[in-house]
């Protein structure tokens, strides 16, 4: 059996070398997270399937399995250029509210976080808990998955959600947006209850993560596997799709201050047409560092929003995209480039099978980035 990722000090080094640099704003070409597949793992592939929720693999699957067919597949790709392997716990969007209490439940391919029963705003409580069967469960696997890493690989945070988003899966539907002019001073403290809460949940499981015998993780990552020697997430807040830029102003933007604030690297994840209204907000948080734009389903694909992506420079952020977010795959980056003058600012996460190997090492050459 392959015991070995094939990525070792010397590679960690330049990942944190390459992305500091970028968080800094001092690298002058794009960041390219892309791996390659087809690397010979040298070990049968086990049994136990891959499942993109981990939530999909039921609780009395042993947690070294999982953390095996982690390890399998990381073992099957290349990390050239800025790459490095990394694994995401994916328990849904929002997984703090099944830590405080909301029943999970795994869909076709999607996971809902939803109350035994109605609830009324007085009624809900974000308070931290420590014994809730789900988040046993993710610590249960970050502490075995340290284990058979043994620091080669980083195991990225999971997706604890926004603060309004939280607090949404508790009043489901039209509620929360109801609960905005009815209650507002109440919606208010039980958006910083759970800002309070995530914190709480952020900093106790990254404890976890950089503690064990072999040194812990080698740094920060998240759902967007950009690495982070220093405290790092993707914000989000996917309710504000719904309010308008007053509301979001007065509900949404105090908190992720707050959050750009305590955390050292931060990105947003600013989703779909509906939150562009918001853009210039968060482009005022002096504290953010980049701003992540999906389009959404339907819409443009993401060469086609060069005005979005020059407001984001011109503000002094740096910008976050996906390969498969174009249908142009890998000659997305040429043609933003070629739109914005300048590769500088920008971070590009992906995965190519072998069969675009000979391009994606062509462009890394290009940019410099080999």
């Amino acid at each position: 059996m392959q015991n070995s990722i094939g990525f070792g000090d010397g590679d960690w080094n330049r990942i944190e070398e390459t992305s500091q640099a970028w968080w800094d704003g001092t690298l002058d070409r794009p960041l390219f997270n892309i791996s390659l597949g087809g690397r010979d793992p040298g070990r049968p592939e086990p049994s136990l399937p891959s499942q993109h929720f981990t939530s999909f693999y039921s609780l009395d699957t042993p947690a070294d399995m999982i953390a095996d067919r982690w390890h399998y597949n990381l073992s099957c790709q290349h990390y050239p250029g800025d790459a490095f392997p990394a694994v995401w716990p994916n328990f849904g969007p929002g997984v703090i509210a099944a830590y405080l209490g909301l029943k999970l439940e795994n869909g076709q391919d999607t996971v809902w976080f939803h109350p035994d029963h109605s609830l009324s705003l007085e009624e809900v409580d974000l308070t931290f808990r420590e014994e809730t069967v789900w988040y046993r469960r993710l610590k249960e696997l970050y502490r075995t998955g340290l284990e058979r890493f043994q620091g080669e690989a980083v195991l990225g945070m999971t997706d604890l959600g926004g603060n309004l988003d939280i607090l949404s899966s508790f009043r489901p539907g039209e509620q929360l947006l109801l609960d905005l002019y009815d209650e507002p001073e109440r919606v208010k403290k039980l958006a910083w209850d759970a800002h309070h809460a995530w914190h709480h949940y952020f900093s106790e499981l990254h404890g976890l993560l950089r503690s064990g015998e072999a040194g812990g993780n080698p740094g920060y990552s998240a759902w967007t596997p950009v690495f982070s020697k220093q405290s790092y997430y993707v914000l989000q807040c996917d309710f504000c799709y719904m309010i308008g830029p007053e509301m979001f102003d007065e509900f949404v933007r105090p908190e992720l201050v707050a959050s750009c604030k305590r955390l050292a690297h931060t990105i947003y994840h600013l989703d779909g047409a509906g939150q562009l209204a918001h853009l210039d907000s968060l482009l005022k948080i002096e504290e953010l560092d980049a701003i992540q734009w999906i389009p959404g389903a339907g819409a443009k694909p993401i060469s086609q929003w060069p005005e979005v992506y020059r407001k984001v420079l011109d503000a002094g952020k740096k910008i976050q995209i996906f390969i498969g977010q174009d249908p142009s795959g890998l000659a997305v980056v040429d043609t933003l480039v070629n739109q914005l003058g300048t590769g500088k600012g920008l971070a590009v996460v992906g995965h190519v099978d072998q069969k675009k190997k000979d391009d994606l090492m062509a462009m890394l050459k290009r940019y410099k980035a080999l």
